[in-house]
């Protein structure tokens, strides 16, 4: 055993293996690549690892079809499931990807005990309670990848309407993930300066609105399949400030029962994520309408919720 941390992706398809990717070539340590798939994972896993020396990251990467080479891993980043195809919608997936991830996460759970789960299979906020159910886990060692690539649609569809670099741009997006997302205008700034005071309402919405149907316009122009290189970079992002404890504020899908009033359940909200994983929720004052557009946001989530039998 290397004194590096290990990181397991499960899942070797394009969100899987492009995750594996990003955590190797940050050094972030060695990463497990697991998938039913006789081969895949292993052959995806020595491809990425014939491509250290020209990168120059060390990072030993291994692809398997044994969760026993997944024991004691740091991080586990769940992207196993079925993708949305065309004109499926994410409730269609909850059954289908309950029983996957219910499985996955038993598995998991058993070799890595002390493990943080970053979970990305959809529907996500669904997914993050059936994960945190089945494992048994404290509420701070799960939590779910949505509002980091939410974030990050909206971060670059502003960049690209003002013509600025996506560094100036802080964005604040709460709830659930897809048509119920929640952003927050007027906690996202570029270079410091609110939203509102440098586009109309209009252009707003209608940045908004694309952000929300932002994984629906990459199926649609993709055809078959979904987005991979944001999604994965954004699980990744978490894992690197759990396992570089680095205290990033990212929104992420966390156990709310105080907070927020929601009362038990995962939703999209900004935490402070570190070695513990998710350290704290950060609760800010809504507005009535922020508020009664996250309510309906996590309305979706227990709807979603009390369909899944265990």
């Amino acid at each position: 055993m290397s004194g590096r941390k290990k990181i397991t992706v499960v899942g070797a398809g394009m969100v899987g293996a492009t995750a594996a990717h990003w955590a190797a070539s940050k050094e972030l340590g060695d990463v497990c690549l697991i998938d039913i798939v006789e081969g895949m994972p292993q052959g995806k896993g020595l491809d990425l690892m014939e491509a250290s020396p020209i990168e120059g990251f060390d990072a030993n990467i291994v692809g398997t079809n044994d969760y026993a080479d997944t024991k004691d891993s740091d991080v586990v980043i769940i992207t196993a499931g079925l993708p949305r195809k065309p004109g499926m919608s994410r409730d269609d997936l909850v059954a289908k990807n309950t029983e996957i991830v219910k499985s996955v996460t038993e598995q998991v759970a058993a070799y890595s005990p002390k493990a943080k789960l970053i979970i990305v299979s959809n529907p996500l906020d669904a997914m993050v309670y059936v994960a945190h159910k089945v494992s048994g886990f404290p509420t701070n060692q799960v939590m779910g990848m949505a509002g980091v690539l939410d974030a990050a649609r909206f971060r670059t569809f502003i960049a690209m309407e003002l013509k600025v670099s996506v560094k100036e741009v802080n964005a604040f997006v709460l709830g659930g993930h897809g048509d119920t997302m929640v952003p927050l205008p007027r906690f996202t700034t570029v270079a410091g300066v609110p939203l509102p005071e440098l586009l109309s309402a209009e252009r707003i919405e209608a940045l908004v609105d694309r952000t929300r149907k932002g994984g629906g316009e990459i199926v649609g122009l993709l055809k078959t399949g979904s987005a991979f290189f944001a999604p994965s970079a954004a699980a990744v992002q978490m894992a690197e400030s759990i396992i570089k404890d680095k205290k990033r504020i990212l929104p992420c899908a966390a156990y709310c029962d105080k907070e927020y009033s929601v009362g038990g359940y995962y939703v999209g909200v900004p935490v402070k994520l570190g070695a513990g994983g998710v350290e704290e929720v950060m609760e800010i004052n809504l507005n009535d309408d922020e508020r009664a557009q996250f309510q309906s946001s996590v309305d979706a989530v227990k709807e979603l919720v009390q369909k899944i039998s265990l």
